[in-house]
């Protein structure tokens, strides 16, 4: 698959934006594809940063922020979210199976309820806490630098299961894409925020790595949910980091 063909599959996978010719590309083939991610998460993040310098010209900071995070989460489709709020509910399981069990129901149970309200309330909290100057760029940055995390959890976790869309994604990643998407990643971070940037994205990159460690235990591996999560904790510790890091600087 050609480089450009890469790139429009990473945008039908991360994005809700329709490409009809790839609806049925192997995923394995996104695995080739993720040095693109934080490219699109970069692109992503262009658009969030003009939606929120428009929405807060005309609303209060908290309510610019909140409409400014429901683009994001609709832009996205919700894909992180479910695999955030799936490895919630697998932490009841009793064993590896039954929580990978868990996690392929469809329902959301009430760990995953009340770890998704949690989590958007801090991550609503965190972009509403910076000012614009810096607000603007962080949600630039912050979808890039998260959107690496997938493709370096692939590499580093094995799969916790021989089919499904997380070990095809795994199985069609490259060491090259890793590589790429991480130096993508803290170029645009940087090209952001400056040294600020890269401090946030090793903190972000580092926490999504962490919690992969910690489901790889629970769970046997990794599976897709485990990367979707990866992609949302990246992005809230990357906005706390800014948030703590600005207030220690004031």
């Amino acid at each position: 698959m050609r480089a450009v063909s890469r790139a429009l599959l990473a945008v039908r996978y991360l994005t809700i934006v329709p490409i009809s010719s790839l609806a049925h590309a192997d995923l394995a083939e996104l695995g080739a594809a993720a040095g693109w991610f934080p490219v699109i998460g970069g692109a992503l993040g262009v658009v969030l940063a003009a939606v929120d310098t428009v929405t807060t010209r005309a609303f209060p900071p908290l309510l610019a922020a909140l409409l400014t995070l429901t683009v994001w989460k609709l832009l996205t489709g919700g894909l992180h979210l479910d695999g955030f709020a799936d490895c919630l509910d697998g932490l009841a399981g009793r064993d590896p199976e039954q929580r990978r069990a868990i996690m392929r129901d469809s329902r959301i149970g009430a760990f995953g309820v009340i770890g998704l309200i949690l989590f958007l309330m801090l991550e609503l909290g965190a972009i509403s806490e910076l000012a614009h100057g810096v607000r603007w760029r962080a949600l630039v940055a912050a979808p890039a630098v998260a959107r690496a995390a997938p493709a370096l959890i692939g590499g580093l976790f094995r799969s916790a299961r021989v089919e499904g869309q997380g070990a095809a994604f795994s199985a069609g990643l490259r060491p090259a894409s890793v590589v790429v998407g991480l130096v993508l990643a803290v170029i645009i971070a940087a090209a952001a925020l400056g040294a600020l940037g890269v401090v946030a994205s090793i903190v972000a990159v580092g926490g999504a790595v962490a919690l992969a460690a910690f489901f790889a235990r629970r769970l046997a591996g990794v599976t897709g949910d485990v990367f979707g999560a990866g992609v949302e904790v990246a992005e809230l510790l990357f906005l706390l980091t800014l948030v703590a890091w600005t207030r220690a600087s004031a």
